[in-house]
């Protein structure tokens, strides 16, 4: 009887699950397709490419995306119509206990939990690679960085600096170059503009003071209309698409987090709840199951309609919440750890206690 239960109620969730995933995907490649499909037409991308480099990608991505909210509503869709079917009451009233019941909801959570890690950590970053690859060959624009006053530790004591970037321009204006030892400048180069050559690998430095002191303090200064050199930098050194984050797998991304932090960029904890929300978001699966089952496992008057209505009030919930704290992180210095974690320690606590009131 029991393990007849588990896999009526493991189908259940799965089939529900599988089902409106699919549904959800279909209607977003409905929408993007009306929204860009002059631009697709005009890029005149080859159709395969179309299909298997942008939208075969684009539903790894949102479905990946939608994953935690359309469990949620899974549970609460299936659990309800147990429940105005008196299937709940009828499974307690023949001595099974609740917490009992919990326990095929969670063997097909932690079943998803592990598919979405695995797609948030490696094979979305993936599909999204192949997907911003096509937008950039076909659709998207050069980057452009509004930012001014652009610092960058490119090497151990060394800094460039640039007034104002251009991706689209392989350079920028009022170019510096400083080099420290042991909290002494040694080294400071200014000038009014740099441009990398992507062929050579080299920047072109136009019109610069480089100014230089020995060990006893002693300034020389020369003046260079060009200069033609290596830097341990490049486009993306002081340009990034947003995008591009989502495009590196777990280890590229903290490689990554740990090079911005060492050129100092400001950007760190945007990048850092990137990388936490990859796994927060799969654990949130365990916490709104349990508040799933608690809400629909109740029968009400309101029938089905009603803990739907919960069910998308409660995610807005969440999904605001989690949208405060990781603003906080990048504006007020909130860690970037706590800032993705307190929304799913917020609705663990409301979990637990919808789990000591549930009809028992």
């Amino acid at each position: 009887m029991i393990k007849k239960l588990d896999l009526y109620i493991i189908k259940k969730f799965l089939g529900t699950f599988f089902f409106m995933i699919g549904a959800f995907v279909i209607i977003a490649v409905v929408f993007d397709v009306s929204e860009n499909i002059d631009d697709l037409i005009k890029s005149k991308a080859p159709f395969y490419r179309i299909l298997r480099d942008y939208y075969l990608n684009f539903c790894l991505y949102f479905g990946n995306l939608l994953s935690s909210f359309i469990i949620f509503l899974t549970i609460i869709w299936f659990t309800s119509k147990l429940a105005q079917k008196s299937e709940i009451i009828a499974i307690l009233s023949g001595g099974v206990g609740y917490s009992r019941i919990l326990r095929p909801y969670f063997i097909a959570s932690s079943i998803l939990v592990c598919i979405s890690l695995t797609l948030s950590h490696y094979v979305v970053p993936l599909a999204n690679k192949r997907k911003l690859d096509f937008e950039l060959e076909y659709l998207k624009e050069a980057i452009i960085v509004d930012d001014k006053n652009l610092h960058r530790e490119i090497e151990p004591g060394v800094i460039a600096h640039f007034y104002q970037f251009s991706p689209a321009n392989m350079g920028g204006s009022s170019f510096s170059l400083e080099k420290w030892e042991n909290g002494k400048l040694t080294f400071k180069l200014l000038s009014s503009g740099a441009n990398y050559d992507l062929q050579k690998n080299m920047w072109t430095i136009n019109g610069a003071q480089v100014r230089k002191w020995d060990a006893n303090g002693v300034e020389s200064v020369t003046y260079r209309a060009r200069i033609d050199t290596i830097l341990p930098m490049n486009m993306d050194t002081f340009g990034l698409r947003p995008e591009t984050i989502g495009t590196m797998n777990w280890s590229e991304l903290n490689d990554f987090i740990e090079a911005q932090r060492k050129a100092g960029s400001g950007r760190i904890a945007e990048f850092e709840i990137e990388k936490y929300n990859r796994t927060a978001s799969a654990f949130s699966i365990f916490i709104l199951t349990l508040i799933g089952v608690t809400i629909a496992s109740r029968k009400s008057r309101g029938g089905t309609g009603l803990h739907l209505l919960l069910a998308v009030v409660i995610g807005f919930v969440f999904i605001f919440i989690s949208r405060m704290t990781a603003v906080s992180a990048m504006t007020i210095g909130l860690p970037a750890s706590l800032a993705v974690w307190v929304p799913n320690a917020i609705f663990l606590v409301i979990g637990i206690y919808l789990y000591t009131r549930a009809q028992k």
